[in-house]
């Protein structure tokens, strides 16, 4: 059974950082690309950054570029969110995501995931 676990949320005052983490388990995902995504309250859930199998290419969204790193390590089966520079409009339940068969490229579609964590919310105040 695939499961995929997020941790790392919090609250953090405006300018500040966490890292969130998502570990993987019931499957080795180090030939998968790796997504995070993110919902508001009241809002459709959004592409914040993909990474490639091999961790070499990733995507993060205009929103989050420059403030925002995706990273893995496949050894631990683990993709990571590293966020700085947090605003206050970053706040939303943040979900890691993983595809049904291993693929290349990461994309930034939610359709294109099959598996997902159970989120982790991340709060920013002003």
């Amino acid at each position: 059974q695939v499961q995929l676990v997020e941790h790392g949320g919090g609250l953090v005052q405006a300018g500040g950082s966490l890292r969130l983490s998502c570990a993987a388990s019931g499957r080795t995902f180090s030939s998968y690309a790796m997504g995070w995504f993110r919902q508001a309250p009241g809002k459709a859930r959004e592409f914040v950054a993909c990474i490639a199998w091999s961790g070499g290419n990733s995507k993060h969204a205009d929103s989050v570029e420059g403030r925002f790193t995706i990273f893995r390590d496949n050894a631990k089966n683990t993709v990571y969110l590293q966020m700085d520079s947090l605003k206050p409009e970053d706040t939303a339940v943040y979900y890691c995501a993983a595809p049904l068969i291993p693929t290349v490229v990461c994309g930034t579609d939610a359709g294109r995931y099959h598996y997902w964590g159970q989120g982790t919310q991340v709060t920013v105040s002003s």
